[in-house]
């Protein structure tokens, strides 16, 4: 059976949101078994598969609109620009899923108060130092105050760790992030990434923001994880409204 998260946050009614687990599927190893990403080498056919039983599991409206993340900030409307290279999708149209996929980076889900627009956001070191959620943030309808987030599973602080030179470039136009940074031998520091996640959505209004408790890297029967393992599988965190939504009512 395949197992799926699903956000303990208080989204409006009609939004659906969860992320996916390695459990499941149809991949054999080292993508066992749920993956779901067509460029990390899997068979090809057997991620059709599992994307198919995605759909039963979940009863999606529509195929979800993947894109080719590439660990920058581009931003896309799914209904203007699907298929396009991006690490942020944004759906103002009921049925539309927006998706992105991770093994170690963050998924962040968002939404309006009124269940009229959603997003899903890829954000890795790269991308959150760069100015993914702001990116993100720009091009949706909605003020950020009348958003509220949900940071999926992502690797944690105590198992991310990093060198001198990626909390430079964090503190070099934050210099309160240094706090998200636990000193790990010389040179060497754990990074809290949530929490800079947590940080910038705050930062831009964006409130309240919830945070799932698993880690990606510890937990390696539940998820995928790049860093743990190298060749692996993605799971996928998906958003989308209803398609009886009618966020005029």
């Amino acid at each position: 059976m395949t197992e799926i998260i699903r956000p303990s946050w208080p989204a409006p009614a009609g939004v659906s949101a969860c992320c996916t687990t390695r459990s499941g599927g149809v991949s054999l190893a080292p993508y066992d078994s749920f993956n779901l990403a067509l460029h990390v080498g899997d068979d090809p056919k057997r991620v059709m598969q599992n994307r198919r039983i995605l759909r039963e599991k979940l009863a999606l409206p529509q195929e979800p609109g993947w894109i080719n993340q590439t660990h920058g900030t581009r931003a896309i409307v799914l209904e203007q620009d699907n298929g396009q290279d991006a690490d942020a999708a944004i759906t103002r149209q009921p049925g539309r899923v927006a998706v992105v996929m991770t093994a170690d980076c963050l998924p962040i889900l968002l939404c309006d108060r009124r269940g009229s627009e959603v997003a899903a956001v890829h954000a890795g070191w790269r991308g959150l130092r760069s100015g993914v959620i702001q990116s993100a943030l720009a091009a949706m309808q909605s003020d950020s105050r009348q958003l509220m987030a949900w940071v999926g599973p992502g690797i944690s602080q105590a198992c991310f760790e990093v060198g001198d030179e990626v909390r430079a470039e964090f503190i070099a136009s934050d210099p309160a992030a240094a706090e998200y940074f636990q000193p790990h031998g010389p040179g060497h520091w754990l990074c809290d990434l949530a929490g800079l996640a947590q940080r910038v959505l705050k930062q831009q209004g964006v409130d309240p923001v919830f945070r799932d408790p698993h880690c990606s890297y510890r937990d390696a029967d539940l998820f995928y994880s790049y860093r743990r393992d190298g060749t692996t599988g993605r799971m996928a965190a998906l958003i989308w409204i209803g398609e009886s939504t009618d966020p005029q009512a």
